[in-house]
């Protein structure tokens, strides 16, 4: 027969701090006692009887000299305000994980949210859960039962809620609640995760031991929630019991068992647990595997300091931090800040439940059991041990900038600032540094100090390696003719730039249109995709003439392809000269109209006769495609009516 004792057996955290202060106010000397028992375990709580110490349940019962010990899973707020009034002194052992429920329900009762407890509803914890909600609050024992509150209380859309589990609530059933949430409701329904992670490993480690064993001795009082959900967790997968003390073995029947597994409730005392296994080795009259429990409770209690780097195991996340088994009677808790430099993450994206972490010890706190771990320094370690090996091999790294400090940027590299100097961020110098926060950037190393774990880098060399490369190949490739689709970088009066991939052409301002314009920006602007191809390329000077205007779009084709000298034309006056006007023919044709050509009689000032935007009839006269001048006469077609008139009147 082999026997095996659950890890986590025994007391945890909050009972064993429970414990010792009341045995340390009965060492002090005077009246003492404790509302309700300290802890659901009949062999301490008699041992505290014998020591005089009282159990009330009332505080009328509250004699004048005597110091009251608030039991471990707390008490209503009413009790603390009564406290408060009657004036005696009292020690609160109120387990920190109840305490966290406590402050939670405040707060979200506060601001009027629906608070909904899983739990059972007779234990003095959910009690005193419920007396610390100032609003609307809800008990549900199961799943069933929180499914009838949702049934019943479709008002629930119109508020929000807030779930919170008794801190030994059966995570099994606590998943199964969560999963009949309504979809309706998810929107408006906070989850705090309240199951002490103790309870939880507990549970986890105990499901663990049944499903490999005959039969599972579940030590522990019988009042004892989080005893009886050991024993109905390891009903599902072996034969269970659930015993006070190692009397009751007597009762068992272990014929044909040959892997029974132990583990206790949370109140359950080392002694008793050492008592079970002893008893058992005698029913069982074998001493083949002797259970050195004495030696694994001691590991729980291993030493850790501040700074150390340790392991641990997730066994809880939620939207501020990570809860740790750490394998010490200590909790650990890694808050969101110390589990990544990244601003967007949540503690979800970054760790997991179960899953095995490097940790650095930042603070201790043996009075409350609590262990502040950082992951985000273990990170920094390694990814230091990284860049500087990416230093000597002058390998490009990858990172988002995180923030804009005073002269540069911090980019955060595998968890690890490196600082960008504003000259070497590949902005220009008057440009906002702000606007490469967030974005994904490449960047050189180009110091590192190991003793200062310092580093700075620079995103430029990159840029600048990337254009040489891209100027390099567009060189191999270029010939005149050849077309590229570029970007507009920028413009100036005499044409716009734009990238080829690497490197800059210009297309001269005549080249962006076949009509007149004044300026580049009545064509394109910075940003646009232009079909461009190359005119002129000089490799030795670096520049590049670009054409933009096709054959096919030139008005001047158009004109010539469609008109005649002798033609009549309906043309607009587009400006006006000392010495004439210029109209438009069509869209980039204009001609000139002569001020001896607009009438027949002398015209001394042509704005006395047209003006910009006149719609006029005009005979071409003269046509030179060459060199883009067309003569119009108003003056001709003046003449033949003339003459025609003359030919009526003979």
């Amino acid at each position: 027969m082999s026997i095996e004792v659950a890890r986590s057996a025994g007391f945890c955290f909050g009972v064993d701090r429970a414990i010792k202060l009341v045995y340390g106010e009965i060492e002090k000397g005077g009246k003492v006692a404790t509302f309700g028992p300290i802890i659901h375990n009949t062999s301490v709580v008699n041992d505290l009887k014998s020591k005089n110490v009282r159990i009330i349940n009332e505080l009328s019962e509250l004699h004048e000299d005597e110091r009251l010990v608030l039991r471990s899973h707390g008490v209503g707020k009413n009790i603390y305000d009564e406290l408060k009034n009657l004036g005696n002194e009292y020690i609160d052992a109120t387990c920190p994980f109840v305490s966290r429920i406590h402050k939670i329900v405040r707060e979200q009762s506060s601001q009027g949210k629906i608070i909904l407890i899983a739990g059972d509803r007779t234990h003095p914890e959910v009690d005193a859960i419920v007396k610390h909600c100032t609003g609307e609050c809800y008990v549900f024992a199961n799943d069933d039962e929180l499914q009838t509150i949702f049934k019943k209380n479709l008002g629930f859309l119109e508020k929000k809620v807030a779930i919170v589990a008794q801190t030994t609530y059966n995570i099994i059933v606590w998943n199964k609640c969560l999963s009949i949430i309504p979809d309706t409701l998810k929107d408006v329904t906070e989850i705090f995760e309240t199951i002490c992670n103790a309870t939880s490993e507990r549970q986890s480690a105990a499901i663990e031991l049944a499903r490999r064993s005959d039969v599972m001795i579940v030590i522990g009082g019988k009042h004892s929630s989080n005893t009886i959900k050991l024993y109905n967790v390891c009903s599902k997968y072996c034969r269970t019991y659930h015993i006070e003390d190692s009397e009751e073995l007597y009762g068992i029947d272990f014929s044909g068992m040959s892997d029974i597994g132990i583990t206790a409730g949370a109140s359950t005392p080392v002694y008793i647990i050492k008592e079970v296994i002893h008893k058992m080795s005698e029913i069982q009259k074998t001493q083949e595997e002797e259970i050195n429990f004495a030696e694994a409770l001691e590991q729980s209690f291993k030493k850790i300091h501040t700074g150390e780097r340790i392991k641990g195991i997730i066994v809880a996340v939620n939207n501020s931090e990570a809860i740790v088994d750490i394998g010490t009677k200590h909790t650990g808790f890694i808050s969101l800040s110390e589990l990544t430099n990244d601003p967007t993450k949540k503690p979800a994206d970054v760790v997991s439940v179960g899953e095995e972490v490097d940790l650095v010890v930042i603070k201790i706190n043996d009075q409350d059991g609590i262990a502040t771990l950082s992951k985000k320094k273990v990170d920094e370690m390694v990814g230091f041990d990284n860049i500087v090996k990416a230093m000597e091999e002058g390998k490009i790294l990858e990172g988002t900038v995180q923030k804009a400090v005073k002269g540069g940027v911090i980019v955060l590299v595998d968890g690890v600032g490196i600082f960008v100097p504003a000259s070497h961020t590949g902005l220009g110098r008057d440009e906002d540094i702000e606007k490469l926060v967030k974005q994904q950037v490449s960047l050189k190393l180009i110091d590192v100090i190991p003793q200062r774990r310092r580093a700075v880098g620079s995103i430029k060399l990159v840029q600048k390696a990337i254009k040489e490369e891209a100027q390099k190949k567009f060189w191999d490739a270029a010939e005149v003719g050849a077309t590229y689709k570029g970007e507009v970088k920028s413009i100036t009066n005499y044409g716009a730039f734009v990238d080829l991939g690497g490197i800059d052409g210009m297309v001269h301002v005549s080249e962006l249109s076949w009509k007149r314009i004044k300026h580049p920006s009545e064509v394109v602007k910075v940003g646009d995709v232009l079909e461009v191809y190359i005119k002129e390329l000089n490799q030795e000077t670096g520049r590049i003439s670009l054409g933009y205007k096709k054959t096919e779009d030139n008005p001047w084709e158009k004109f010539k392809a469609s008109y005649n000298v002798g033609d009549v034309v309906k043309a607009t006056i587009v400006s006006i000269t000392p010495f004439g006007a210029f109209a438009s023919i069509i869209d980039g044709v204009d001609g000139l109209i002569h001020i001896s050509q607009i009438a027949n009689q002398r015209v001394d000032n042509v704005k006395d006769v047209l003006s910009v935007g006149q719609e006029v009839e005009a005979k071409i006269t003269e046509c030179d495609i060459d060199n883009k001048r067309v003569s119009l006469s108003m003056r001709a077609l003046l003449t033949e009516d003339s003459a025609e008139e003359t030919e009526d009147n003979e």
